[in-house]
């Protein structure tokens, strides 16, 4: 019985295990109801034809119309029309585009969601406006869902509605009426003959009008300048220099657009080169200006080179800026958004900001340097050991021609850190000798001394008198010294030396009529033996005199 039993729970437990390999939904109660893995949203399909964007449907269909191809042409239009019908209204729509739309393709959205200029309208976008004798008409491309295709962007059907009465008043092109039939028909790589023509030949003779119109004006004006200021050597003034005849260039293609009916694709193209020719123009101008602002301030300074280094480092400033905003709007124009790479100029900038860190301090300081005007050439100056004359100063470093006649060049941002002590900038020279007299001077003969020096200063006309101060300073060791002050007025240190031997030669007159002598250091030593008897032994003497003076220092040695 226990044997029976126990095959029993054998079996069972087999058919258990057979059961739940089997059964998914045992599987499920025993280890738990697990979630199912979400799968990723399938891509939007792509469109063969392009339509998943404004730009790509508008470009696809005209690319399409261009090479004849009306069958495909016609998949670009949300019309109830089919066959021979569809293709007829699509080589309408293409006449009426190549004919009225403004060339603005580069503006179109390239987005799947398009512009969304109208927020109530989101899969609405506007493309351009034809001018009609009914009014104004909005070509307009509209969004559908095609099932497995997709959401593709089609013309829109009130579009189309309006497409066969605008078609009724188009009329053959004026300049295809003027041309020859070759120059219309021939076609060189899908773009009509005359067009090549335009580029090759009328381009550069439009610009070579310009200059000939500025020879004219200018001589006009030079000869009448000449007979009104009486000067036969006066040049003539530049009235149309080359980026005002860019700019002119660019008017007149813009003003022959507006009255000669051309191709859709050729408006593009003129009117995407007079957009560069204007910008272009304007960018060379304004550094033609930068250059001539530049020259006229050197003119009014040119004393000051290193203030020529400040305007030039700006010129050149404001010409890379003038560069990059010319850039900027150009990728603006093709519709590339710049805000990338801004950021990643911006972040370029940090880190050639901080791998030239030593060179814009140096920069920085020289410009420091030169709009305060602390260092300007020809000064002598002392900076730190250094000692000399400012010979240059540029952005990044001074030069300084020492004593020894050797070129020091120190970094601006070291001088910056540098206590400077310009001896040229100083408006007068102080006057200080101190004169040592005998000790054999008398008070009268002192008072002598002083009042005969106070007045030699005071008479003398580089002199400041206000500044002069004659005293008797001190008992010196081995003489009676007496100070003077003042300030003189001179030029530069040749002149102030020059004055200043002057000086001192009265002052040595003044001292002889008097009737002492300027003293020099000098010691009297004493001797004394054991014996009650001494012996002064004078060691030395006073401005080479023999005779005992006052003793200032004794000394006693003792045998």
């Amino acid at each position: 019985m226990a044997i029976r039993d126990k095959c029993l729970r054998r079996r069972s437990a087999c058919l258990f295990l057979l059961l739940f390999l089997v059964c998914p939904s045992l599987r499920s109660q025993v280890l738990g109801t697990k979630t199912a893995p979400v799968e990723a949203p399938s891509e939007a399909p792509k469109d063969a034809l392009g339509r998943t964007t404004p730009r790509g449907a508008v470009m696809g269909f005209l690319n399409a119309a261009r090479h004849g191809n009306a069958e495909i042409a016609a998949l670009y239009l949300n019309t109830s029309l089919r066959g021979e019908d569809a293709q007829a209204l699509a080589r309408q729509l293409a006449v009426v585009l190549d004919r009225r739309l403004p060339p603005r393709l580069n503006t179109l959205s390239d987005e799947p969601e398009g512009s969304l200029r109208d927020p109530l309208r989101p899969d609405e976008d506007v493309i351009g406006t034809i001018e009609t004798d009914k009014g104004p008409l909005d070509v307009v491309l509209e969004r559908v869902d095609r099932g497995k295709l997709g959401r593709v962007w089609l013309f829109s059907r009130k579009t189309l509605q309006s497409i066969p009465d605008a078609y009724d008043e188009l009329s053959t092109p004026a300049i295809q009426r003027f041309l020859p039939n070759f120059l219309v028909e021939k076609r060189l790589g899908g773009i009509q003959l005359f067009e090549w023509l335009a580029v090759l030949v009328g381009l550069p003779f439009l610009y070579f009008m310009t200059g000939l119109l500025n020879r004219v004006i200018s001589g006009s004006i030079g000869a009448a300048l000449r007979r009104l200021r009486r000067a036969p050597d006066l040049n003539n003034p530049q009235i149309l220099p080359p980026p005002l005849r860019l700019l002119l260039l660019a008017w007149i293609i813009r003003w022959l657009l507006s009255r000669v009916g051309l191709p859709l694709l050729a408006r593009q193209f003129w009117s995407t080169a007079t957009v560069l020719i204007a910008t272009a123009g304007c960018v060379w101008l304004i550094i033609v200006l930068n250059g001539w602002g530049e020259r006229y301030l050197v003119r009014r300074r040119p004393s000051l080179t290193g203030s020529s280094s400040v305007i030039r480092l700006f010129r050149r400033v404001l010409d890379g800026v003038a560069l990059f905003a010319g850039l900027l709007f150009t990728l603006y124009h093709f519709g590339v958004n710049p805000t990338a790479a801004l950021a990643g100029l911006g972040v370029g900038g940090i880190a050639i900001a901080l791998a030239a860190q030593k060179t814009l301090e140096n920069v920085i300081a020289g410009v420091s340097l030169i709009a305060d005007q602390a260092v300007r050439v020809g000064d002598f100056l002392k900076a730190g050991d250094i000692q000399g004359t400012v010979e240059e100063i540029g952005l990044r470093s001074t030069r300084i021609r020492t004593l020894d006649r050797t070129i020091v060049s120190l970094p601006n941002g070291q001088i910056a850190n540098m206590s400077l002590e310009t001896f040229s900038a100083r408006d007068k020279f102080w006057f200080h000798p101190v004169i040592g007299l005998r000790y054999e001077t008398t008070a009268a003969q002192l008072r002598l001394v002083r009042d005969g020096i106070r007045d030699l200063l005071n008479q003398h006309s580089r002199a400041d008198s206000a500044s002069v101060r004659v005293r008797f300073l001190r008992f010196g060791p081995s003489s009676l010294d007496l100070e003077i002050v003042a300030y003189i007025s001179a030029s530069d240190w040749s002149e102030f030396l020059a004055i200043q031997e002057e000086l001192l030669l009265g002052v040595m007159d003044i001292v002889e009529r008097t009737g002492t002598e300027i003293a020099f250091p000098s010691q009297t030593m004493y001797l004394a033996a054991d014996s009650t008897q001494s012996i002064a032994s004078l060691v030395g003497g006073n401005g080479g005199k023999s005779g005992r003076l006052p003793v200032k220092h004794e000394q006693e040695l003792h045998h």
